[in-house]
């Protein structure tokens, strides 16, 4: 394997990552651990657990606004490694009542913020109560909002006073580049959506194919502020515009 690190992962960053998801997986009882399961990168997680003949729970949040395409890339992945992805759905009253007032395309007005904070924070703060920490697959170089984000953390997002939950992001350093070589090398499933352009993929209403030069999360939210692109489930990573430099 290659050792140029902007294209490949080599095999001493792998077996890092892979040091870190089995100190993760081995701190916490079965159960009060799981991966968050929706892109690229969680799937790259999910093949290191499986090489090491380790288990793992994972969840995925299906926002009832997913591609279809999205929901036969969960199923290739569950079929792919014979596990079980849960899927959390959000409440439906709330989201009734939602699109009661306001329609199916009120977070082209006034933000995601509202839409994400019924259809994936509610949920996945439920979930949450349930664990004791918590995988994802966040990359520093994915985003403004997510250069400074850690291997591990305390997830001051959704932790609270009488319960503490520990996030990690072993994927931190890793590249796009390096996610895809590995995802290639090792015939790891994949969206589809990515072959037709799209370089980071959320719901079908507010996720568009880039376009050559554009940055990978460009696609996502695209109405709104770069330094607010996150819907919630990394809401620590949000920068303040008063923090940016003039």
């Amino acid at each position: 394997m290659s050792t140029d690190q902007t294209l490949y992962a080599p095999e001493d960053q792998i077996a890092e990552t892979q040091s870190l998801l089995r100190d993760a997986l081995g701190k916490y009882e079965p159960g009060r651990i799981a991966i968050s399961f929706s892109g690229a990168e969680d799937v790259v997680l999910i093949d290191l657990v499986a090489s090491m003949g380790l288990s793992a729970a994972v969840f995925s949040l299906d926002t009832g606004r997913l591609h279809a395409q999205t929901y036969e890339f969960i199923e290739r992945v569950r079929k792919h490694y014979d596990i079980s992805i849960e899927l959390l759905s959000p409440n439906p009253k709330a989201l009734g009542q939602l699109v009661k007032d306001k329609g199916l395309f009120s977070f082209y007005e006034d933000g995601h913020g509202e839409c994400c904070g019924i259809r994936k924070i509610a949920p996945l703060r439920s979930k949450l109560g349930t664990l004791d920490a918590w995988i994802t697959g966040q990359r520093r170089d994915q985003s403004v909002t997510r250069t400074d984000v850690p291997l591990r953390q305390v997830d001051t997002a959704f932790s609270t006073s009488e319960h503490s939950i520990e996030k990690y992001n072993p994927l931190a350093n890793w590249s796009a580049s390096q996610i895809w070589h590995y995802i290639r090398d090792f015939e790891v499933p994949y969206n589809a959506l990515h072959d037709e352009g799209y370089t980071s993929i959320g719901c079908q209403p507010c996720t568009r194919a880039t376009g050559p030069h554009q940055h990978e999360r460009a696609g996502r939210w695209w109405w709104e502020e770069e330094t607010q692109k996150e819907c919630g489930l990394h809401h620590q990573n949000v920068i303040s515009i008063k923090t940016l430099p003039n």
